[in-house]
Parts: structure tokens; sequence; C-alpha cells
């Protein structure tokens, strides 16, 4: 089956990632100790809400045509497609995020992570940008792209100012 999502099919998992990126920035920034960090994290935090508003938004002002399944799906596939992709997002489930804070020991530890959820939200959207009909949907779903390499950029500017190796 070829795959045609539109932009409401995506924006739902789209919505569960921003929310997992502000409890891991809000829960991070309590962990560590170094100030500069906090702020970015406090930032980005407020950076995940205000996405995931314009998502809801976004969601909420789309046609009905436009919500509307592209192709039939009697087996669901566009369902399992989209879960497959989300699953391998690092921080799909709250469980998963609880065990990953457990494992920073340090401002490094937190910004790899960070980095890591970042770029696992940018693989998304690409994924889910070339699965998706061509048109206003795609273009949508690349503004959250945009969004997402915007917090790559920030996150590793942060990692070489504090002489961390990205790896």
């Amino acid at each position: 089956m070829i795959f045609c999502f539109n932009a409401a099919e995506v924006f739902q998992v789209a919505i569960e990632i921003k929310e997992n990126g502000r409890a891991f920035y809000e829960k991070a920034q309590n962990i560590v100790q170094n100030p500069e960090v906090q702020k970015l994290f406090a930032d980005l935090a407020r950076e995940e809400v205000e996405h995931k508003n314009k998502i809801a938004n976004l969601t909420a002002g789309l046609p009905s045509d436009i919500k509307s399944p592209t192709v039939a799906d009697s087996e669901n596939e566009l369902e399992v497609y989209v879960k497959a992709m989300a699953d391998q997002h690092v921080f799909r489930s709250c469980g998963a995020l609880n065990v990953q804070l457990d494992q920073i020991k340090d401002a490094q530890d937190a910004l790899r992570l960070a980095l890591q959820f970042e770029k696992d939200s940018v693989i998304f959207f690409l994924g889910m940008q070339e699965a998706t009909c061509e048109g206003r949907d795609r273009d949508v779903i690349n503004l959250l792209l945009k969004e997402e390499q915007i917090h790559v950029r920030r996150l590793s500017l942060q990692m070489q100012r504090m002489g961390y190796c990205r790896i």
C-alpha cells in the first residue's frame, strides 16, 4: 500500500511527542545543576508547549476534507505505520521518559538525551512528511520539522559552548 497521510493523522502523534518533550525538559531542568542548561531547558519546555498548542490549533482549524482519511485502509496499515514511526521515538511513553531521566548524571548526559529526543522528532517528521500527500499537509508538517531542527541547533551549540562532544 502506498501511504498518503494527511496532517491530522500526523498531528495526533506530534501532540504526544510535544507533551513528552515538555515533561522531559521540565524534569531534566530540576536534575541538572548548570544554570545555563537549566535556562535552555526552561526555554525549550516553554517552546514545546507553544508547539503543542500550535498543533492543536492547526488541527482544530483543518477543513473536514483534510481530516478525512485519504485512502481506503481496511486493514489499518496507516495506523500501524504511524505507531511504528512514533514507537521509535525516545520518549514514546512516560515510563521510557522516567527511565531515561534516571540515567542523567550531569549536564552533558542531559544535553545528549535532549539532543537525541530532538533528533528523533526530526526523523519522525521527515518520515511522516515523506508519507504525506503533496500540498498543504506536507507544508504544515515542514513547519513542525523546522521547529525541531531549531531545537537540534540550539542544543548542539550549547554542547559546543560547554566543550562536550556530541557523540
